[in-house]
């Protein structure tokens, strides 16, 4: 996928982040969270991107959320909501519809309420 390949490690997708290229960046959310090495580190993959510039950096850094409710049962309730709820009002499309998946599947797994409009 992208800039990786199978057997990738946590050093390769800090080394995408470190290059901050945005034709590899949006690929590192996705990689951490579908079968995350380390429950904490995938998270913090997800939180540095969140915010990010670029949309579909951002947008798979929130898809990357629902990926770890779904994947490890767990997010810090206090820090991914606002993340999320602010996602879904996101002038681009693109992060708008990662942040309803995501949504949909912290709902699912989580059972939080997440505030839509």
């Amino acid at each position: 996928m992208g800039p990786f390949r199978d057997g990738w490690t946590e050093a390769d997708v800090e080394a995408v982040i470190e290059r901050g290229n945005p034709d590899e960046l949006p690929y590192a959310p996705i990689v951490a969270t579908m079968d995350p090495p380390d429950y904490e580190w995938a998270l913090s993959v997800c939180l540095r991107l969140a915010t990010h510039p670029h949309p579909h950096v951002r947008a798979n850094a929130i898809l990357g959320f629902g990926h770890l409710a779904r994947t490890c049962r767990q997010l810090d309730e206090a820090v991914v909501r606002p993340l999320i709820e602010r996602a879904l009002k996101d002038e681009d499309r693109a992060v708008r519809g990662n942040a309803a998946s995501a949504a949909d599947d912290i709902e699912t797994y989580l059972e939080w309420h997440i505030e839509r409009d």
